[in-house]
């Protein structure tokens, strides 16, 4: 089956350096989108966008209503009405919750949940006046699955996946969808910065842990990048245009559901 539903269409992605990001930005230009990718300036700045031809890369900080909105009507600008919207940025924090400054929390609350409360507002109200769209979040199995070490990232994703959840309640009246893939570990600079062996480190993963009550990886790997970016894809598509509020979780069946 071939996906369509992308060429010619405008796409804005957040966090489109990062490894699932990129992935999806190399993907959306593939099929004929036209991108308007976006992330922090110190991603940008150590970014190699070789190849990417059409793509147009600007810096946002997802907290910034105001600078999330002018790039939302820049992509209108060059590509015609916003209808494919990806938001991709996050980060990461390792650290038990009885031990996690409040500064800390709330600066993950504020990406992570918070970012994605504006980035669905944005492509929301850029989408309400053609009455057709779709908004894809990038969340993570462990807003679903309670983890050791990353509780406050778990409740943040999950934060993020309820938001996503609503908007796409919200806005389903209106011809725009708004879904959800779950990732679980996955081969990013994310991931291998927690391990001091990138092999043993994968190993481990994919093993398991039953001390930290933590399940392997039924399929016996990790994910790639493209492997959720595709996920993301379908549910971008005119394939899935009777998909919404859908919580996709792209683990290999680490979760051990559906």
């Amino acid at each position: 089956m071939r996906l369509t539903g992308f060429d010619g269409e405008s796409a804005l992605v957040t966090g489109a350096a990062g490894g699932i990001g990129r992935a999806l930005v190399a993907e959306l230009a593939a099929a004929g989108a036209r991108v308007l990718a976006t992330d922090t300036d110190t991603a940008l700045a150590s970014l190699d966008a070789a190849g990417d031809e059409g793509v147009v890369w600007r810096p946002l900080d997802v907290r910034d209503p105001v600078r999330a909105a002018e790039l939302a009507a820049e992509a209108a600008r060059l590509h015609g009405p916003l209808s494919l919207g990806v938001h991709a940025a996050g980060i990461l924090a390792v650290q038990p919750l009885m031990e996690m400054p409040a500064e800390d929390w709330q600066r993950l609350i504020d990406i992570n949940a918070g970012g994605t409360l504006n980035m669905l507002q944005v492509f929301g109200r850029a989408m309400r006046p053609q009455r057709r769209g779709a908004i894809v979040v990038i969340g993570s199995n462990a807003g679903g699955v309670p983890r050791l070490g990353i509780g406050a990232y778990g409740a943040s994703k999950a934060a993020a996946a309820m938001l996503t959840r609503a908007a796409g309640l919200e806005l389903a009246a209106e011809g725009i969808r708004c879904n959800l893939v779950a990732p679980g570990s996955t081969l990013t600079p994310m991931q291998t910065a927690m391990w001091d062996d990138p092999h043993a480190g994968a190993a481990a993963v994919i093993a398991g842990d039953a001390a930290k009550f933590r399940a392997g990886i039924p399929l016996g790997k990790l994910a790639t990048p493209q492997d959720i970016a595709r996920a993301a894809m379908f549910l971008l598509s005119d394939q899935a245009g009777h998909v919404t509020m859908a919580d996709l979780y792209v683990d290999g069946g680490a979760t051990l559901r559906a």
